[in-house]
């Protein structure tokens, strides 16, 4: 753990992150999650909630956004959350590389922490949206060092870290913590893990019974668009599905030689790798996005004590070979896609972010995630676009920039409100180049709702 190599190798991947994240975020490159977490963390001492969701109580039990929240405080930017975010992924090397230190040299220690920098599926968790996932692959792997080092009081802190993840955590810490309970029953690190299993059993019980309830406006159950299976999703399965499935399973392990599975510790991923491939939704096992935080770091744990246990001059060759496994798995099938999310700032950029700087302050405006994501942060108000052209529409502005012809919500609302435009509506305030922001004129507000926002158009 004082491997200075290890901590100079730790910040230089945070800084790289931070650096593309910042690429990224300059050529409006972020999607949905990335506004909702800022407007979510910017209000965490206020109504912790964002104009899509309402609060974030109602979907996910998720405290450590209050740190983030406090952070913005001191250092309000949207790169803020990108540089959190790098850090955070960066953060899984040094118990992995602990963890095969403890029990190997230091060679072998090194080159595991290597292997998690150039792990696939935690540089697309790194690169993609901010979300409150990103932390869990550290906190578990600090956790997990801390318990295979018989340190107990490091062990609860890391597990209370994990817990105030999401409450998918506690799931998970319930599973694990009675495992472990068992399996150590007797010692001190056996009473611990039972202590994890009961703050689990705390959370969901708090959570599900009275956080949630009172949050949610309608009574729901949140991840039902994942797991409310139809005959056509199950038809679905075969042979696209389960191919699909099995893909994600090659491109998660056979980069690590799946040398994870030679440690009984890779019981404790069964239940993270079920939730993203029970869903009925491909986004959840397809690598570049957030949900890889639910699992990384309970499948490179493991494979660090595979590792660990392996004679070191074999376990150097392995370690290389999971290396250049790596590599060409991140030139093949990069989860960051730098293709489409990385190049220079460009001139469309520029026009975009000026123009958004002459909005009103706290502009009530509906726009597309290329500008609702330059605007969160500091606009409570500012939303997106209906996800379905049958969803009423009455923002005081709608901000449309054909600049961006992908953007998925003008594509799904467009049309919509072209029509809403020729109805009378909306009429056009401004315009600039590709961009145009309209005003509401029905009587769908109440009266004078939106006049102090007119008033202060440019």
């Amino acid at each position: 753990m004082r491997d200075r190599v290890v901590w100079l190798g730790t910040l230089l991947y945070a800084t790289i992150f931070t650096l593309l994240g910042a690429v990224k975020y300059a050529g409006h490159h972020n999607l949905v999650d990335f506004g909702i977490f800022e407007q979510t963390t910017a209000s965490a001492f206020g109504c912790f909630c964002n104009t899509i969701e309402g609060s974030h109580w109602a979907y996910h039990f998720s405290p450590i956004l209050y740190v983030i929240g406090a952070t913005l405080w001191v250092a309000r930017s949207p790169l803020t959350l990108v540089a959190l975010q790098s850090v955070a992924c960066a953060l899984v090397a040094p118990p992995v590389a602990a963890i095969v230190a403890a029990r190997s040299d230091v060679r072998t220690a090194r080159l595991a922490a290597l292997i998690v920098w150039l792990y696939p599926a935690l540089a697309g968790l790194a690169f993609v949206d901010f979300h409150e996932n990103v932390f869990a692959p550290a906190a578990v792997a600090w956790m997990l060092w801390a318990f295979d080092s018989g340190r107990w009081r490091l062990t609860m802190l890391f597990a209370l870290a994990a817990l105030a993840v999401k409450e998918d955590q506690a799931v998970f810490l319930l599973i694990a913590g009675a495992l472990g309970a068992w399996r150590f029953r007797g010692t001190t690190m056996g009473r611990t893990a039972l202590a994890v299993a009961c703050a689990s059993v705390v959370v969901l019980v708090w959570f599900y019974v009275d956080i949630q309830p009172a949050a949610a406006v309608a009574s729901h159950w949140a991840p039902q668009r994942f797991y409310a299976w139809t005959p056509s999703d199950i038809r679905a399965l075969v042979p696209g599905g389960i191919a699909a499935r099995i893909g994600f399973i090659l491109l998660a392990f056979v980069p690590l030689l799946f040398l994870p599975f030679r440690s009984r510790m890779m019981w404790l991923a069964a239940a993270p790798l079920a939730e993203v491939l029970l869903s009925r939704m491909p986004t959840t096992f397809t690598m570049g996005t957030h949900y890889a935080g639910a699992w990384t770091g309970y499948v490179l744990v493991p494979f660090a004590l595979a590792l660990r246990r392996i004679e070191p001059r074999r376990a150097h060759r392995l370690a290389f070979a999971v290396v250049a496994l790596c590599v060409l798995e991140l030139l093949v099938a990069n989860p960051l896609h730098p293709g489409i999310n990385l190049r220079p700032p460009s001139a469309r950029d520029a026009q975009l972010d000026a123009f958004l700087a002459t909005l009103p302050r706290n502009a009530d405006v509906a726009t597309q995630e290329e500008a609702y994501t330059h605007l969160a942060l500091d606009d409570p108000h500012a939303s997106l676009l209906p996800e379905l052209p049958s969803k009423p529409l009455d923002a005081c502005y709608v901000l449309v920039d054909d600049a961006f012809p992908n953007s998925p919500r003008l594509q799904e609302y467009g049309a919509r409100l072209n029509l809403l435009v020729r109805e009378g509506g909306y009429t056009v305030e401004r315009r600039d180049g590709a961009i145009t922001l309209y005003r509401l004129t029905s009587a769908r507000r109440a009266p004078g709702a939106c006049a102090a926002a007119i008033r202060s158009t440019p």
